[in-house]
This record gives structure tokens, sequence and C-alpha cells, in this order.
């Protein structure tokens, strides 16, 4: 930011990180500021201390499926969903043909997730394209940063969590999330799960 220019917020890609295109010597240093770009997670703020989720692993643009996990069925949590028959979540969809595809995130209690969360589902089976992210690799398909299998990284998962002060919050974990709401004409899992809650959240 610039106190000059108020309103207007700059943001540059740096090293590392899963992208299309790598940042030229001197462009990952804003030219408002002088600081340097990249990251969330890079500058001691990942996205899992602000939406629960953060980045884990990227492919294709082929979508699959969440499977409700045993805490789904928690009374404290079953009002998401009602109304909701599928145990798979989005085995279908506009987008790559599942929920969750393309881009995948998941809870990590290290980098922020906050306590008392519950995972509501988790994704499966996706296709071979899918590899997790580089930044969670120690060595080479041997070990990470979670200490977790790497193929165990590829997931994405959706997400609920109590808030502080009466908030909420929800996450999907997933690009591919939103090519699914409209099928069926929107009579779906999917769409029935987030209108719960919306509506909920609206009630606020």
């Amino acid at each position: 930011r610039s106190p000059s220019l108020p309103g207007v917020i700059e943001l540059r890609r740096a090293e590392g990180g899963v992208r299309f295109w790598a940042s030229k010597p001197g462009e990952s240093y804003h030219q408002l500021d002088g600081s340097y770009g990249g990251l969330w997670r890079r500058h001691g703020r990942p996205p899992q201390k602000l939406v629960g989720v953060g980045f884990s692993a990227q492919g294709l643009f082929q979508g699959s499926y969440y499977r409700r996990t045993p805490d789904s069925y928690n009374p404290d949590v079953q009002w998401i969903f009602d109304g909701v028959e599928e145990e798979k979540l989005g085995n279908y969809g506009l987008s790559g043909g599942g929920a969750a595809g393309f881009e995948l995130d998941r809870v990590d209690s290290e980098l922020g997730s906050p306590e008392g969360i519950t995972i509501l589902a988790r994704s499966e089976e996706h296709d071979s394209s899918v590899f997790y992210v580089p930044y969670e690799e120690m060595l080479t398909n041997v070990s990470t940063e979670t200490k977790e299998d790497p193929k165990d990284l590829i997931r994405s998962e959706i997400i609920f969590c109590v808030k502080p002060n009466g908030g909420f919050l929800f996450s999907v974990g997933s690009i591919c999330f939103c090519g699914s709401l409209n099928h069926n004409g929107g009579t779906n899992g999917i769409s029935r799960m987030l209108e719960n809650v919306i509506r909920r959240f609206a009630e606020l």
C-alpha cells in the first residue's frame, strides 16, 4: 500500500509456490513500498489462520468427490446436512466433473487452523495429475513438513468452526466446488449444504 494512493493494493508473486510463470529478477518487490511479495505462508500469514484451510495439492482441471466424515454426523453440525442424502458429495459438476479438484486445500493445525475445527468431508480418488505443492516437501517424495506420506497430502477438506463472539467459519477447500452447485438444476447435496450454511449465517 501507499499513503498517496488510498484504496490501491499491489500484489506480486515471488519464488516458490505453484505458478504458470516465474517473476524476473527485481519483480518480486512491490513498487508501492518496496516490500517483498510472495506467498502468505512465507510471510508468516498462512491462509489456515484466516479460513481454516490452505493450499495442499494441485492438478489438472479434473474434479473428484468428497466423502462425509464420522464427525459430520455430530448433532452440533447436523444442521449443515439437513436435506442432504449423499455420503459422496459432489461426484458431479461443470468444473472437471466433480466438486473437489484443480486446487485442493486442507486443515493444518501447525499452520494455524483453529482449535475446535470440524472436518465435515474429505476428498478422495484424485487422478494421477494431482501432486502435493512443493513447499510441503522436505526431501522429494520421502518426507514432508507434516510428516505425512506425500500422497496423503493430496486431499481437500470441507470444514466448520465456531469462532469467538458468535461467528462461524465454513470453508470448502477446492476451486471446483462452485461447478457442482447447479447440477440437476441446483437440486443436489453440494447446493443444499451451502444453502443451509448461508441461511444459518444470515441469521447472525
